[in-house]
């Protein structure tokens, strides 16, 4: 990395030659933020001086009374980097090589002294869903005790996705103060509508931004390949086109053209592609720890495509899954490990062949790459025989810059020490980490204002955008013809004759989510007719959401009390009584051979808010989506698929077929005529 550049102005220069010099301190006290002039940053310190130079402002994160290059943002940022790296000690860049969970607060306050901190780990994942004034206080008060450190290298706060409902990871729900609600990947893929996904990420966005929380644990760019796979919930279905398009837009809605001091960062997952499984089995667990690659040349055919639209949005890190490439694999047309193997049966993060050739050397990838959580730790598959220093180095030797699920650098220190790691291999990724935070303009002022991350997520523009793609991500599968007329929709014409019957599942009648809905519709639509007698109703609603959790480590797509629903009989038997509107939530493609053929009008859900489903039903909108995979036709079809290629390039065999003839596959939906 060259000190000067040919673009490097005399400003910056003169900037440089300045860093060395003593240059007095702010008149204003540490905590007072400063806005600056001439398109300058806003600086803010709150244990830490302020230098002025002229009308400008930076942060004297060292305190050493002179402005040195790395708290100069006039200076290039590789430039910036490359003196912060200089001036780092081996234990601080081991640290900061370490993202971990989130640090201990009691009663909202962080306790303190924090080993975590003070041994200069500065990614942090935070899994809480606070409103987010209280996610802005958090985040001041860790900045504030990373200031006073002897670098003062700032901390960025990492999450899963939080606008969305989700089974096993950050949950989302509407409510004042939180995140905007939106549907599901899987219901964003739904639309069809990558404008509107961009839209998303850039609301999302802001409402990030303003808590706090500067970088992203997602989104997810695996290919729905299995149909057991729990996590299929996290992805944008399974057609590569497709997904690539919804990755491409939620990259650049997050980050912006390019990341900076506006951005939240995205570290795209499972790289190469966790949808390739073994019977649903998932790498989590040992049960599962391999990727299988049974049909020849698919994983660069259905699993890289999304990576590589990541690759061309900018996206800032990508992820590793736990698993390693199996040799029970037909060829994939990568260069083969030996004569004998194909693949070097280690870890994807631990692998050299996945991450330096494939990734970087193949498609280009220049950011930073981040393993899972305890995927250099225990879950570090192939390389179980190793200590947990040779892990460490194996995996940072391979080209894994953070390493997630740990807390001690000791690993990677020791690494160094014994000569098992070149230290210029921990220099490379604590430059990718700072170039980082520092694009995110962190170095100049990590601190945000509680009241304003309110008013940014309690703009009522936001949510009203999310309920548009909560309409737009509906799918129509049937709406049968009863005497002589469509079931749907229930128009203003004929509504005040309709008298609607609604049940939950899994809970049943007496559930409290049974009361819930029939409130919200009841509230949304005060013309709707609600029954609670079966006798008398004309119509039902019934809403099927069955579940299975990843942790469970129990692969299953059925429709009964496996997957939470207890009483299908019920869901039958109402079917049979009444023209009964039957909605399932997806957050896998259930076998839904025994809940669908009874039902006069069927809408596939992928985590929406029941009004959503309300205005396709009364007619006030009318359905555009299409399915984001295919649905399996029978527990034999699932037994035959194969598990690294989509739905839609099985045997025919494999597709749902309703009594009318239509197939459940890939892009089918139906609209009102």
């Amino acid at each position: 990395m060259k000190l000067f550049s040919k673009k490097v102005s005399t400003l910056t220069i003169a900037a440089l030659m300045l860093s060395s010099l003593a240059i007095p301190y702010a008149s204003a006290e540490p905590g007072k933020s400063t806005g600056n002039k001439q398109n300058a940053p806003a600086v803010e310190a709150r244990t830490k001086k302020i230098i002025v130079q002229g009308e400008k402002k930076f942060r004297d994160l060292n305190n050493n009374g002179r402005l040195d290059p790395y708290e100069n943002w006039q200076v290039p940022t590789d430039v910036r980097v490359k003196d912060l790296v200089k001036k780092m000690t081996l234990e601080e860049k081991a640290g900061m090589m370490l993202i971990t969970e989130f640090p201990q607060f009691k009663e909202n306050k962080l306790v303190l002294p924090n080993k975590l901190i003070n041994q200069n780990t500065r990614y942090y994942i935070f899994r809480q869903t606070p409103t987010m004034d209280v996610i802005a206080d958090y985040n001041n008060q860790l900045q504030e005790a990373a200031e006073g450190s002897r670098l003062g290298i700032p901390i960025v706060i990492t999450s899963n996705p939080r606008n969305h409902a989700s089974t096993d990871y950050t949950n989302n729900s509407e409510g004042a103060g939180l995140h905007s609600f939106w549907p599901g990947p899987l219901g964003l893929a739904a639309t069809r509508d990558a404008s509107l996904v961009k839209d998303f990420a850039e609301t999302a966005a802001k409402e990030w931004r303003a808590s706090g929380i500067r970088k992203v644990y997602g989104y997810t760019a695996d290919i729905a390949t299995d149909p057991l796979w729990a996590r299929i919930e996290d992805t944008f279905g399974e057609e590569p086109k497709l997904a690539s398009d919804m990755i491409y837009n939620v990259i650049k809605g997050f980050q912006g053209e390019e990341l900076g001091k506006d951005s939240v960062a995205i570290t795209v997952k499972h790289f190469p592609g966790g949808g390739a499984r073994d019977n649903g089995l998932d790498p989590h667990f040992v049960e599962g720890k391999f990727n299988p690659y049974p049909t020849e040349g698919s994983l660069l055919k259905y699993h890289i495509p999304t990576f590589k639209a990541a690759i061309a949005a900018g996206v800032s890190s990508v992820m590793p899954y736990y698993a390693f490439p199996s040799n029970t694999s037909a060829d994939q047309g990568l260069p083969w490990y030996n004569k004998t193997q194909q693949f070097e049966e280690v870890g994807f993060a631990l692998n050299k062949a996945i991450i330096t050739d494939l990734l970087r050397g193949q498609l280009g990838f220049k950011g930073y790459v981040n393993s899972d959580t305890g995927a250099v730790g225990n879950n570090a598959w192939g390389a179980e025989g190793l200590t947990t220093e040779q892990k460490f180095a194996k995996a940072i030797d391979a080209g894994t810059n953070i390493i997630s699920g740990a807390s001690d650098p000791t690993p990677i220190i020791n690494a160094v020490k014994n000569e098992l790691l070149d230290e210029k291999k921990v220099d490379e990724s604590v430059t990718f980490l700072l170039t980082e935070m520092m694009k995110l303009g962190l170095f100049e002022n990590p601190y945000v204002d509680g009241q304003n991350a309110l008013n940014v997520v309690n703009n009522p523009e936001s949510q009203k955008k999310a309920d548009e793609a909560h309409r737009k991500s509906l799918v129509l599968l049937r709406n049968d013809t009863v005497n002589g007329k469509q079931v749907l929709p229930l128009d203003d014409s004929e509504i005040k004759d309709v008298k609607l019957y609604i049940e939950m599942f899994p809970g049943g009648n007496e559930a409290g989510a049974t009361k819930k809905l029939k409130e919200t519709i009841q509230n949304y639509d005060k013309s709707i007719t609600v029954t609670d007698n079966l006798a008398e109703a004309t119509h039902a609603f019934v809403w099927v959401r069955p579940v299975q959790s990843n942790w469970d480590n129990n692969p299953r797509i059925t429709v009964g009390p496996e997957t939470g629903i207890t009483n299908v009989d019920k869901i039958i038997e109402i079917q049979k009584k009444v023209p009964t509107i039957t909605a399932i939530n997806f957050t896998n493609p259930w076998l839904i051979d025994q809940i669908e053929p009874n039902a006069a009008a069927v809408i596939s859900t992928f985590g929406v808010k029941a009004e959503a489903i309300v205005d396709v039903i009364r007619g006030k909108f009318n359905p555009t989506g299409k399915l984001p995979f295919t649905i399996p036709a029978n527990k034999e079809a699932v037994d035959n698929e194969v598990g690294d290629i989509p739905g839609y390039v099985e045997d025919p065999s494999y597709v749902y077929k309703n009594k009318n003839g239509d197939s459940y596959g890939f892009d089918f939906g139906l609209t009102y005529k």
